[in-house]
């Protein structure tokens, strides 16, 4: 009995050696508790830098001549609405102010 119990333990403790080179020869995290550990997280590479290259330069924001025609489609829609009765109230006409009045 006493070898079986002594074959089990050196078995144990060479697999644990063994088990402690393999980490750092293959630079693993050794976890024997098993415990939840972020460093799988953590060894990942950063992706934000690769995403924003990915997507080109707003034009939008770049180009002068694309602000200048969105705000011209603005103007004309606005003015378009007026010219229906639907644009926005004038400074100090509105629901907030018409409230304010009556009290």
């Amino acid at each position: 009995m006493a070898t079986g119990g002594l074959k089990s333990i050196l078995a144990k403790v060479v697999t644990e050696g063994v088990t402690e080179a393999r980490a750092r020869i293959f630079g693993h995290v050794l976890n024997p508790t098993g415990q939840r550990s972020p460093h799988k997280l953590l060894r990942k590479k950063l992706i934000g830098d690769k995403v924003a290259e990915w997507y080109p330069h707003d034009i939008v924001k770049d180009d002068p001549l694309v602000m200048a025609r969105g705000e011209q489609e603005r103007l004309s829609k606005l003015e378009m609405l007026k010219r229906r009765g639907k644009g926005p109230p004038k400074k100090g006409q509105g629901k907030q102010a018409a409230k304010r009045k009556k009290k």
